[in-house]
């Protein structure tokens, strides 16, 4: 039986020898692997001065006081209440080079009354998107204030479920993606406007004897959206590419409403439904010897502002010189995009390791937003900048080394093209702000993407900056 002396001995040595073992252990760690590093935290790490943690209760209560409601030709409206420093910085947070970056899209909301067709904004994005997470504020707001209805397009097999939209898939489905590298099961890159597209049977040759497949698709809109994006009028299937004839019968919740072919060939094309029978549950059933490529479902009508929310789960966003452009062209063209709203920049982050890498990261995406203005030549572009990410040193948690050079660059490329630039970093505390947001449960614990709630006060900055520039805008067509 051990004495009580000898225990604490014991524990002393133990402490002694990760004490040693703390102080003589490479600061930089062992490199183990191309992706594996052993570390062991320092004395001054579990002892000395913590993290500093940035205190964001200013921007909360900024957040907290924003109104954004306005009457559209009530130019005096404020959209904070007060005159706070923190505040005005916070709703001017919107910098361009390029005074006329969003006068496309302002130009097309005023338009709306005299011509009331659907005017589209595409918010392309990596995780931090998924499942409708800031875009559906977005949509909210603008709908609220400037009509429209539905949530938009929808890809038939999404990567993330949705609060807005719930999606069932019948046997044989699978998705084809772009956005982060090209599938190589595909011939072809007609990818469409979601850089994806689904198919329930795979790509195959025909003979006169091919088995006849048969699949459904099943989706249903929730009140998580709000009322405007309940009360969509229209189903539109975009679809191409199938070797054969289709047959697709539209259900309108119980109601077999259209039962036609679905063409064979092309990039683009469209089958249309209306719906408003009551239900907010459409079901379509398919046949045939080969798959179309399915694009997108859009749910929606015919005037006000449509917000496309296109989550790209592990994108950097360099993926739109892979998708046809004669075919982007045709989507944008059809839906009158007015604003592409581009959200990148967090999964290059960690590959960062230099300033050199950053500017290479940041020339891709000069490429890319002269694809996206080719394409849309009567669009404004809003690039969002990447969030504050934290990653473990010892014991807490710092911003990633090259985060604030990779966001410096981006800016520069996406000033220097004549668009516009929103500083999500900068919105939400700057250098180490992650941790605050995480401690406040907006923001999950692997410090890098918000929490529903987190996204929610993210997307109240962003809208209340974007309409504070609309107010300053109308102020200059008096």
């Amino acid at each position: 039986m051990h004495k009580p002396w000898q225990s604490l001995i014991f524990v002393l040595l133990v402490f002694l020898a990760l004490g040693l073992l703390s102080f003589s252990f490479p600061k930089d760690g062992i490199a183990i692997s191309s992706n594996l590093k052993l570390e062991f935290p320092s004395l001054a790490t579990l002892f000395g001065e913590k993290t500093n943690k940035k205190d964001i209760s200013k921007i909360l209560d900024v957040v907290n006081n924003i109104d954004t409601t306005f009457a559209i030709n009530d130019t005096t409206t404020k959209v904070v209440k007060g005159n706070d420093t923190a505040a005005v910085k916070l709703i001017t947070s919107i910098q361009r080079t390029n005074k006329d970056a969003l006068k496309n899209f302002f130009d097309a909301l005023t338009e709306l009354k005299a011509n009331p067709k659907a005017i589209r904004v595409l918010h392309y994005g990596d995780s931090q998107i998924e499942g409708d997470r800031i875009t559906d504020y977005l949509r909210l707001k603008l709908q609220g204030q400037f009509g429209g209805h539905g949530p938009g397009l929808i890809s038939l097999m999404p990567i993330a479920p949705s609060v807005i939209n719930k999606i069932s898939n019948g046997p044989g489905w699978d998705r084809y993606n772009v956005f982060t590298s090209k599938d190589k099961r595909v011939p072809h890159s007609n990818f469409g406007v979601l850089a994806s597209f689904n198919r329930f049977s795979n790509y195959r040759k025909l003979n006169d004897s091919s088995t006849v497949v048969t699949s459904s698709i099943s989706v249903t809109t929730t009140k998580g959206g709000g009322a405007n994006a309940l009360a969509y009028k229209k189903l539109k299937l975009f679809y191409g590419g199938s070797q054969t004839k289709t047959w697709c019968e539209f259900y309108d919740g119980p109601a077999l409403v259209g039962a036609d072919s679905l063409e064979e060939g092309g990039s683009f094309r469209i089958k249309e439904y209306n719906v408003g029978n009551g239900s907010n549950t459409h079901q379509l059933k398919f046949s045939g010897k080969d798959s179309p490529d399915f694009y997108a479902i859009s749910l929606e009508s015919e005037t006000g502002v449509l917000v496309d929310n296109i989550a790209l789960r592990g994108s950097s966003g360099t993926f739109f010189h892979q998708i046809n452009n004669g075919q982007l062209k045709q989507f944008y063209d059809y839906l009158n995009v007015k604003l592409v709203i581009l959200q990148f920049g967090g999964n290059a982050t960690p590959s960062i390791k230099d300033e050199k890498t950053a500017i290479n990261y940041a020339g891709y995406l000069r490429s890319q937003i002269n694809i996206v203005k080719k394409a849309a030549p009567n669009a404004s572009i809003l690039f969002i900048g990447p969030a504050d990410m934290s990653i473990k040193k010892g014991t807490e948690y710092e911003t990633y080394p090259f985060l604030e050079t990779t966001r410096n660059e981006i800016k520069k490329v996406v000033l220097e093209s004549g668009c516009a630039f929103f500083d999500m970093y900068d919105c939400m505390g700057g250098k180490n702000s992650m941790a605050g947001w995480v401690d406040q449960k907006l923001a999950a614990t692997d410090y890098i993407h918000f929490s529903p709630q987190g996204a929610r006060k993210i997307a109240t900055l962003l809208y209340s900056a974007l309409i504070n520039d609309y107010n300053a805008y109308l102020k200059t067509k008096k």
